[in-house]
C-alpha cells in the first residue's frame, strides 16, 4: 500500500476513533484529537519504519513497539504521550477495528462459503476455549492476588 493510501485511511480512523469517543463515551472532540493524532502519528511511523527495515515483520509489531518506546517512563515525551491517549477511552478503537474486521470478513465471505461447514465448527471451538481459557486464567489470578 503506499502512504498516501495509509495517510487517508489513518485520517478516517482517527476520525470514526474521535466520533466513538464523543458518542459512546461522552469525550469531546478537543480532549480526544491530541491522543488520537499521536496514535496515528505512531501509527504512520510504524507503516514508514516497516517500509525502511528490511525484515518482514507486520506493521502492528512495529506499532506496538513504537508504542510502547514513545510511552514508557524512559521516554522523555512518555508523560504527553500517556496524558493524551489517556483521553481516550480503550473501547472507541476497538469498536473501529471491530466494525473494520466485520468488513473484511464481509468481503471474503464466498471464501468463507467454500471451506464448508467444517470451518464453522473450528471457528465455533477456537472461540469457545479462548473465551473459557481466559475466564480459566482470570478466576486463578484473581485467587492469587485476593481479589475474590
Amino acid at each position: 500500500m503506499k502512504l498516501n493510501e495509509w495517510i487517508v485511511i489513518l485520517a478516517l480512523v482517527a476520525i470514526a476513533i474521535i466520533t466513538s469517543n464523543l458518542v459512546g463515551y461522552g469525550v469531546s472532540i478537543f480532549d480526544s484529537l491530541n491522543g488520537v493524532l499521536i496514535l496515528a502519528g505512531i501509527a504512520f511511523v510504524a507503516v514508514l519504519v516497516s517500509k525502511v527495515i528490511p525484515l518482514k515483520l507486520p506493521i502492528i509489531l512495529y506499532c506496538s513497539l513504537l508504542g510502547l518506546l514513545f510511552a514508557s517512563p524512559i521516554s522523555p515525551v512518555g508523560d504527553v504521550v500517556a496524558g493524551a491517549t489517556g483521553q481516550i477511552e480503550f473501547k472507541a478503537p476497538l469498536t473501529i477495528v471491530g466494525v473494520l474486521a466485520g468488513i473484511s470478513i464481509g468481503a471474503s465471505l464466498h471464501q468463507f462459503k467454500k471451506q464448508g461447514w467444517k470451518m464453522i465448527v473450528v471457528a465455533l471451538v477456537v472461540m469457545t476455549s479462548t473465551y473459557v481459557g481466559s475466564a480459566v486464567i482470570s478466576q486463578i489470578v484473581l485467587k492469587l492476588t485476593n481479589a475474590i
